[in-house]
């Protein structure tokens, strides 16, 4: 691999100390953040979207990726597409971004029309001897994961994606994401660089201080905590927590329902973690109060007791619970700006108003995400200065975070840099 800048790169993931975050560089630099698109964005395999992104025949979608477009499509035998969205006439973008319906994809510069196969089916104007077979529109590799669409724009995509295939293929199945309906999606842009965006929400540390409506659903010592910090009392109170959580993991293994961590942060190439997550409170879901939105459940759910689904991955993060699902996607616009897509799931025949009410549904995460974004923004804000220089991470609290680092810097040299 022929990089710009080998040697300036390689000497900023050199100056990284375990137990800390990265030098600024990493988060600030253009260079850095081309060489981010290229290690992370095209050669390891992310999540870019959900099957019911385009639940009939015909239904299309376009995802931009740094300078890539996508296409995501359900052809009219219903099978799952996923296609670069350059026309193989003169480069142009065939769908402007966004969700569409089509018959066929005709290029709106010269009528070139494909199939929704992707096979080009009609060029006017090139000839008899013209060969349309091997124009057809550029296919990318991708998986549906239990309805979660991962593409891996490199021809030699990592191997181990297996391993996130065995653990959530069995874990996604009662929540039929496949054939679930998305009930909203938010886009926010974050001021800051990627990597502060997925920091921020592999640990809790800061969720009590910023997030009191998440707070009320979400327990933040699941991510850790230093036992001299608490008094007795709240000690007491944190051992009796995780005494729960083995009861209620093993529990919940017992009655079908595969719950324990799966951690697979370093000395890999497809970074995931999942993990059945106790709810606090109530006890059903991510609301206000901790109850079910929707009265009707997502998927094939009978139960409302079954905690949070969890789901990591380097570019996502998802919560799957009895009621509905919530599942963001990020995206690096900028060494600087981030995209933020967030979806609510419910069931394909829950109905608005009736099974369940959007503001319920959705005002915690959409507080939650506004609130990260500020942080980001903060964080981000604060690398920049001269004074920055990383900081230790709680060895309590920050695990992930060093697991994060730690394996940014490994994939980077895997690639040359």
């Amino acid at each position: 691999m022929l990089n710009k800048f080998p040697s300036s790169i390689t000497a900023l993931l050199d100056q990284r100390a375990d137990g800390h975050s990265l030098p600024a560089g990493l988060y600030t630099r253009d260079d850095v953040f081309q060489a981010d698109l290229d290690v992370f964005f095209a050669n390891h395999w992310i999540y870019v979207g959900l099957e019911c992104d385009v639940p009939e025949a015909g239904d299309a979608v376009v995802i931009d990726i740094g300078n890539t477009s996508l296409i995501i499509l359900r052809d009219d035998d219903n099978e799952i597409r996923v296609v670069r969205n350059v026309c193989r006439h003169r480069g142009s973008r065939i769908l402007d971004p966004g969700p569409t319906v089509i018959s066929k994809l005709v290029c709106p510069y010269h009528q070139w029309a494909y199939e929704l196969t992707g096979e080009l089916s009609y060029a006017p104007h090139m000839g008899k001897d013209f060969d349309k077979s091997c124009k057809s529109l550029k296919a990318v590799n991708f998986k549906s994961i239990g309805g979660l669409i991962y593409i891996c724009l490199s021809d030699n995509p990592p191997e181990d994606i297996a391993d996130l295939e065995q653990a959530m293929l069995e874990r996604l199945a009662p929540y039929d994401i496949p054939n679930a309906k998305i009930a909203h999606q938010m886009d926010v842009i974050e001021k800051g660089n990627w990597k502060l965006t997925i920091e921020n929400n592999r640990e809790c540390y800061h969720c009590s201080a910023n997030h009191p409506e998440l707070c009320v659903s979400f327990v933040d010592l699941d991510f850790g905590y230093d036992p001299e910090s608490l008094s007795p009392e709240d000690r007491e109170q944190a051992e009796a927590h995780f005494s729960m959580y083995e009861a209620r993991t093993k529990a919940w293994e017992e009655e079908g329902f595969p719950s324990a961590a799966i951690e697979h942060m370093r000395n890999c190439e497809t970074n995931f973690r999942t993990q059945r997550l106790i709810i606090a409170g109530a006890g059903e879901s991510q609301t206000e109060d901790a109850t079910a939105a929707s009265s009707k459940l997502i998927g094939h759910m009978t139960r409302k007791d079954l905690g949070d689904m969890h789901l990591w991955g380097h570019n996502s993060w998802n919560h799957f619970m009895g009621d509905h699902a919530v599942t963001a996607i990020v995206i690096p616009l900028s060494a600087d700006t981030t995209l933020v897509r967030t979806k609510w799931l419910v069931h394909r025949d829950a109905v608005e108003g009736i099974d369940y009410d959007l503001h319920k549904l959705t005002h915690v995460w959409i507080e939650t995400t506004n609130q990260d974004a500020d942080l980001v923004a903060r964080s981000h804000s604060g690398i920049q200065d001269p004074a920055y220089e990383p900081g230790p991470y709680s060895r309590f609290s920050e695990v992930a975070l060093n697991d994060f680092g730690t394996w940014y810097v490994e994939r980077m040299r895997s690639h040359g840099y």
